[in-house]
């Protein structure tokens, strides 16, 4: 079930201003890679992880509120924005590695993690992989969580995908697949909600390095029948971390119900959604956003993590007797658990 509906969080009082320097792009190189990233304020570390085709520029409008009463780290995925596009292993454990060696290189043993669409799989596979380094989890419109996608991403991940990308900058492209976002918009179709971000994305894959950089990390998590990837099926190892779930409920790329999902599959996740938004529902109502993020990471204390607690639930498993009794209603979701992917990130 859906939690309780909340009245949108007061703001909190804020406690210091963020001068524009802050918010520039910095660079480390990290295995002989540049990596881009933006990092600003102070207080309790927020990893801001974006989602495919982006970068940290997504988030950066939010930044300011949030670096005053937290150290914000955003970074470009390798691959992305302006770190470097090296023929690589795009899967999000090999992100999720990335990240914790870029956090590693700035002094930051524990943050709490902000992950969206892609970068939410990112985020979940971190919390998975570097438990101890994981201080709570906020999933944005997170992938990994059910087999469904927007048809266009399943489309890009077939054979072919580089002259496809490649066309929709050919000249007057831009115009027609313009008056299309704005048809869509006009006939109020959920896929009229996502499309004007999602063409900004297309806008940012200028060269045949970027397109070929976007398309690994696509197939390394969607195929022509959907996402190959899910978390489902280790979510009972959120047990003890605080996790909330923000999702538009017009959400045209990883539809809604996937968020209900992964609720129903993370033991004491906090669900939240927005009405009328769509994929980015950070940029539909980003106070809104801002004032739960720091609602959610002022009332909860960080995920105490202990090697012991980490073998107990890995031996009685998801369903198992560890506060999940083997019950019809619990049979029926590990049945859908099962359906919702065909394997699973490692």
């Amino acid at each position: 079930m859906v939690d309780a509906p909340r009245r949108h969080p007061a703001r909190t009082v804020r406690l210091r201003s963020v001068g524009d320097a802050e918010l520039e792009l910095q660079y480390r190189v990290v295995h002989g890679y540049r990596r881009a990233f933006r990092v600003a304020g102070q207080g309790p570390a927020l990893v801001l992880i974006h989602g495919i085709g982006d970068s940290s520029a997504t988030w950066a409008e939010l930044i300011p509120d949030l670096a005053r009463t937290h150290t914000v780290i955003a970074p470009d995925l390798l691959g992305h924005g302006d770190s470097d596009k090296p023929r690589a292993d795009y899967s999000v454990a090999a992100y999720a590695n990335g990240v914790r060696d870029l956090l590693t290189t700035l002094g930051i043993e524990s943050a709490t993690l902000v992950g969206h669409s892609l970068g939410g799989g990112v985020a979940m596979q971190f919390a998975y992989q570097f438990p101890e380094r994981t201080e709570r989890l906020i999933l944005v419109s997170a992938g990994g969580v059910g087999r469904e996608v927007n048809p266009v991403l399943r489309m890009v991940s077939l054979p072919g995908a580089h002259l496809m990308l490649a066309g929709l900058r050919l000249p007057g492209m831009r115009l027609q697949v313009g008056l299309a976002v704005r048809l869509m918009k006009l006939l109020d179709t959920d896929l009229g909600q996502d499309a004007p971000e999602l063409l900004t994305l297309v806008d940012a894959l200028p060269d045949e390095t970027s397109r070929n950089a976007f398309i690994r990390t696509l197939r390394a998590v969607v195929d022509w029948r959907g996402q190959v990837v899910t978390m489902l099926d280790r979510c009972y190892l959120t047990e003890g971390m605080p996790t909330m779930l923000l999702w538009g409920d017009r959400d045209s790329v990883v539809p809604v119900r996937h968020a209900y999902g992964a609720h129903e599959a993370m033991p004491g996740s906090r669900l939240e959604i927005f009405e009328q938004a769509g994929h980015f529902p950070f940029h539909t109502d980003p106070a809104r956003f801002v004032a739960l993020v720091e609602e959610f990471t002022a009332g909860t204390e960080p995920a105490h993590w202990s090697r012991e607690h980490w073998r107990d639930l890995l031996r009685s498993g998801r369903g198992g007797t560890a506060g999940h009794p083997d019950t019809a209603r619990s049979r029926a979701v590990e049945r859908g658990l099962r359906e919702a992917s065909e394997r699973s990130a490692t």
